[in-house]
């Protein structure tokens, strides 16, 4: 696979809502695959960390600037030709039509899915995360899983992360 995406770059979006293991698995894919993995939390202006740190959560206008960088990021690895992972929430469609349209559609999406009960438990044993278990409400409300989207490759978090990475890569050995 690793040889694959040296041929034919890709970006790869780990995305979900927060506790679903964004950093951890996009971090284990870069890994096994031997890409440049980005952490798209680190692309949010400080407003939008300061306004989720509190509890509120970010509207479509708080949004697309970050979305703006993650996708120029993206553009700019495609251009030099390497692959990139980068961990980012990808919520709606108009946000992963836009990550796409920024790499000429070469965007792969893995979708980590998994229980409400799971991801509360998971962001409420985390620490020294911005984003408290509060707005994992909102975030819930504002998916819109990307069922039948391209390039799409749907992982359940019920697992150990070993077990997640593996079943990401065998999806994602399947694009061409």
């Amino acid at each position: 696979m690793a040889d694959k995406l040296r041929d034919r770059p890709w970006a790869i979006i780990v995305m979900g809502v927060s506790g679903c293991g964004k950093s951890s698995i996009g971090a284990g894919l870069a890994k096994m695959l031997d890409v440049t993995f980005l952490e798209g939390d680190s692309l949010h202006p400080i407003a939008n960390v300061q306004k989720m740190a509190k509890g509120t959560p970010l509207t479509d206008e708080d949004r697309w600037p970050w979305l703006e960088a993650i996708g120029d990021r993206l553009a700019v690895a495609l251009r030099q030709g390497t692959s990139i992972i980068v961990s980012c929430s990808a919520l709606k469609k108009s946000y992963r039509d836009r990550l796409r349209e920024a790499t000429g559609h070469r965007t792969a999406f893995v979708y980590l899915e998994g229980s409400k009960a799971l991801l509360s438990k998971r962001m409420g044993e985390r620490t020294g995360h911005f984003m408290p278990v509060s707005l994992l409400e909102s975030q819930l409300a504002t998916l819109e899983t990307p069922t039948g989207e391209p390039a799409v490759i749907t992982v359940d978090i019920d697992q150990n992360i070993d077990a997640i990475v593996e079943s990401a890569a065998a999806g994602l050995s399947q694009l061409k």
